[in-house]
């Protein structure tokens, strides 16, 4: 299994943070597309790294076009010298009309004409092909030579993989039948992964006649650890307010559904709306928190994560929404690899 770490958001510290990543032994870093710009700083991880894989989880599409990301990910691909993973998310309604003054509709067929887009606009650059992308939602027919970048700044390395993030049904399809990985959101659930996921995953496989053999699935990884009481005190405290913040949005409403627990969604939505932020986490008991986080001492993750995770995902980043101990997550990451 591929474990994954983060090397943040700080242009000022990203360079270092890279540095240690990758002399740590892990796989890849990500970046995620929240105060900040999500790709600048791989930019700058990749000046500083050799081994690492870089990718973003996620980068927003909907508040781009298939050209300008197209552009993005193929000179970030270019520089990094094939690391590149760009890892694409829709967001939700209110963040793209008002967040980001762009149009939303019917948002798992306008993703697969994104990527499908992006991927006619990389071909036109490999291949000289005329680009004539004509879809519902995107179209581009015009390319010239000033605008085209060198098809050799790729030679060896190919177009960057695109991995798509998704919770629903419709979504999770077309990270299958388009796009090289899926990214499991950190509201996941074993049992919503291997019900509901995996097999969207493979009809949107079979719909592009593929199967899952090379298709990479990032797991979902909510961690609870630490050194002492104390420590494991503030840890679930600061999960269970991450997973009631998740679990306030309608549209990941049939996660807490499969469990049992779908009026749950009624109670911190409505508690959302009035900015009780800090109360939501209180309805997160310890039977929802152990079945979206394991919760244990660092030398308890990795056996937890092998036995829930182990035959159905490739690689895991740990997601600790909490202050937390880098050693500790070098031993579990040890553990993982070694697994």
């Amino acid at each position: 299994m591929k474990v994954d770490g983060n090397i943040g958001l700080d242009l000022d510290n990203v360079a270092t943070n890279a540095k240690e990543v990758e002399a740590a032994g892990y796989s890849g870093a990500w970046t995620a597309e929240t105060a900040h710009d999500p790709f600048l700083p791989l930019l700058l991880a990749a000046e500083h790294t050799e081994q690492l894989e870089l990718g973003t989880s996620i980068a927003v599409a909907f508040a781009r076009s298939p050209m300008t990301l197209a552009n993005t990910a193929w000179d970030l691909q270019a520089y990094s010298k094939g690391r590149f993973v760009l890892g694409l998310g829709s967001q939700i309604k209110p963040h793209i009309e008002k967040r980001f003054s762009m149009e939303w509709s019917k948002p798992a067929a306008r993703m697969r004409e994104f990527v499908l887009a992006m991927r006619a606009i990389w071909n036109t650059w490999e291949t000289g092909e005329k680009l004539d992308f004509r879809g519902e939602f995107y179209r581009h027919t015009l390319m010239t030579p000033f605008f085209t970048p060198d098809p050799e700044e790729l030679a060896g390395f190919g177009t960057p993989k695109v991995f798509l993030a998704g919770v629903g049904e419709l979504m999770t399809e077309v990270a299958g039948e388009v796009c090289d990985g899926f990214i499991c959101h950190g509201f996941t659930t074993e049992k919503y992964l291997r019900e509901v996921t995996l097999p969207a995953l493979e009809r949107g496989r079979a719909k592009a006649g593929k199967t899952m053999e090379g298709f990479e699935i990032v797991g979902p990884s909510f961690v609870v650890s630490g050194n002492n009481d104390e420590e494991m005190a503030k840890a679930a405290a600061g999960t269970r307010q991450q997973i009631a913040f998740y679990g306030s949005t309608p549209a990941y409403r049939g996660v807490l559904d499969i469990h049992g627990w779908g009026s749950l969604q009624d109670e911190l939505n409505a508690l959302s709306k009035q900015g009780e932020w800090e109360k939501m986490g209180t309805l997160i008991d310890d039977e929802i928190l152990n079945t979206f986080a394991v919760v244990g001492e660092p030398e308890q993750i990795a056996p937890e994560l092998s036995q829930r995770y182990g035959d159905v995902i490739q690689r895991i980043s740990f997601y600790a929404p909490y202050a937390s101990d880098p050693d500790r997550w070098a031993k579990v990451m040890a553990d993982l690899k070694a697994a």
